[in-house]
């Protein structure tokens, strides 16, 4: 567990929220030292390794898959002069602390050892990728696919902690998706005084958000597990000033999406006089296809759990959207299964347990090692 816990620490350390060379650098340098792999760096700055059966293109594929940027830091999550601007990293009572801990240098850490250690079955490609810009819409994997990154199957090593019971490291098959829009409302600017001249944009943006209201959110299942999204306005932005009747009024939707399914915004813009539907960012959600291949993955968390004493892991659904959202969407069958806990990713005070990041070490090499 020494050799897990100075990696994160080390890849904690160094910045990596407005650029992530430092921290591809540092991963690209371990990859090259550590294995006989087939380590590249695309124009991205994706790290991408490949062992195993890398010529034989009968071979099934497997990766393991990472991102080393974070959100900004904290004040406190940054180093003072002196320390060449490396982010505070502190180890104590049993966890790890400092930004990119949870989410998730310390996985990308796991997923670095268990990609050295692991003997992959004869006929396997086993992968190693860890994604810039995930943060920012999934820039780095949109990047990789579109340069013909293509794996059968992968583990994303997002969180999935704590999600059936504490302390258990469970094994989502489906997590939400993210679309964020604007039904923005046109009018007609007229004097307060003379209301009837103009159209009012916000009234028209009202009768859109009433019927958004009365949209059901959607659902799906995926395995056996439900996915729920859900629907809402969080912003409305209208009007200049108090006594000029609008001509132009913006509701923002905050809308969580789900395999297969989501709400008809374009129907409420095209049923609104004077309302167009604007997307502005549509993270899509993930489902795993591959039941056989989430089966293998859960014997093998169970059994790693049972071997540490914990209950026994699950399969369960995420609600936030990852880069294997990206990949689903490009072919790729995904399962998401990581070591941070839910209220850890993006928090000033962000962590990760030593004893998760070994649980999720010892699911990963074992995966990759399992006929599936």
């Amino acid at each position: 567990m020494d050799e897990l816990a100075d990696l994160t620490e080390r890849l904690v350390s160094i910045p990596s929220h407005e650029d992530e060379t430092a921290a591809g650098d540092a991963i690209e340098e371990w990859l090259r030292a550590e294995t006989d792999a087939t380590v590249e760096r695309d124009d991205a700055g994706n790290v991408l390794a490949f062992r195993g059966a890398t010529d034989d293109p009968d071979a099934d594929s497997l990766a393991l898959v990472g991102h080393h940027d974070v959100v900004p830091p904290a004040p406190e999550q940054t180093a003072g002069e002196g320390t060449e601007g490396e982010y505070v990293v502190e180890r104590r009572d049993g966890r790890i602390y400092g930004r990119g801990t949870a989410d998730m240098k310390g996985s990308v850490a796991a997923t670095m050892l268990a990609f050295r250690n692991a003997t992959p079955p004869e006929g396997r490609e086993l992968i190693f990728a860890s994604f810039v810009g995930e943060e920012v819409g999934g820039d780095g994997a949109r990047h990789a696919i579109d340069a013909g990154f293509a794996p059968e199957r992968a583990v994303v090593a997002e969180g999935s902690t704590n999600y059936s019971k504490p302390g258990v490291t469970d094994v989502a098959v489906a997590h939400r998706g993210r679309r964020g829009s604007r039904l923005v409302a046109h009018g007609e600017a007229a004097h307060a005084s003379e209301p009837e001249a103009g159209e009012n944009a916000i009234y028209r943006a009202c009768d859109a958000i009433d019927a958004v209201r009365g949209l059901d959110a959607p659902e799906a299942t995926v395995l056996g597990n439900d996915v729920s999204g859900s629907l809402a306005v969080t912003i409305v932005d209208g009007g200049e000033t108090w006594n000029v009747i609008p001509e132009r009024c913006e509701a923002t939707v905050d809308e969580r999406t789900v395999p297969g399914d989501r709400t008809d915004l374009a129907g409420v813009a095209d049923a609104t006089a004077g309302v167009e539907l604007v997307v502005d960012q549509d993270l899509p959600p993930m489902a795993c296809g591959d039941a056989a291949f989430a089966d293998a993955a859960l014997d093998v968390a169970r059994a790693v759990h049972d071997e540490s004493g914990f209950d026994a892991p699950e399969h369960v659904t995420k609600p936030h959207a990852t880069d294997a959202g990206w990949l689903a969407g490009a072919g790729t069958d995904c399962l998401v299964c990581g070591a941070s806990e839910p209220g850890e990713a993006h928090t000033d005070t962000e962590s990760a347990s030593l004893e998760a990041l070994d649980r999720c070490r010892r699911i990963y090499m074992g995966v990759a090692e399992r006929e599936l």
